[in-house]
C-alpha cells in the first residue's frame, strides 16, 4: 500500500473516536516497509486519555525496524493528560518515519511534534492531500 492509502485509513480511524470537547480525535496505523499494517489506534480507544499513536504502539510488535507510523495529526510535542508525549513516545520506539496529515492547531498545547521528531532525526512527512479529511473528524472544536 501507499502512503496516500495508509494515511487514508488514519484518517477513517479517527472518525471512530468517541468526541470529546478536550482533545483531538485521531487515527493512526503502523505499516512494515512494503505495507503490511503491523497495528492501528485512534484516540480514547482503550481510555479517556489515550491518544492514536500511543494505542498503536501498544499493539505493535517489539521490533519496529523500518516502520513508518501515519497519524491523521500531527504526533503532539507536548502533552496535558500524561507524562510522555506521543513524539516522545515514537522516538522511544525507535520508529525513523512519520506521515501526517494536518499540522496540530495550537487548541490545547502549541503543536510541535514534527518539531520534536524531526529533532531526534525521525523523517517527518506531511502529505496534506488528505487534510480537509482528518480536519472533518474534529469539526467539534476547530471550523472547517
Amino acid at each position: 500500500m501507499s502512503d496516500e492509502e495508509h494515511l487514508r485509513a488514519a484518517v477513517r480511524l479517527a472518525n471512530l473516536c468517541p468526541p470529546s470537547a478536550t482533545a483531538f480525535s485521531v487515527g493512526a496505523v503502523i505499516a512494515a516497509p512494503g505495507g503490511p499494517v503491523l497495528s492501528t489506534g485512534y484516540s480514547r480507544q482503550e481510555d479517556p486519555h489515550d491518544h492514536a499513536e500511543e494505542v498503536a504502539l501498544r499493539h505493535a510488535p517489539a521490533d519496529l525496524d523500518g516502520v513508518t507510523v501515519y497519524t491523521s495529526l500531527e504526533p503532539c510535542g507536548e502533552r496535558a493528560s500524561r507524562p510522555e508525549t506521543c513524539a516522545r513516545l515514537i522516538i522511544a520506539a525507535g520508529v525513523r518515519r512519520v506521515v501526517y496529515a494536518w499540522d496540530e492547531p495550537s487548541l490545547f498545547v502549541p503543536g510541535r511534534g514534527a518539531e520534536v521528531l524531526r529533532a531526534a532525526g525521525v523523517e517527518v512527512v506531511k502529505l496534506g492531500g488528505l487534510e480537509a479529511e482528518a480536519r472533518a473528524a474534529n469539526v467539534h472544536l476547530v471550523e472547517e
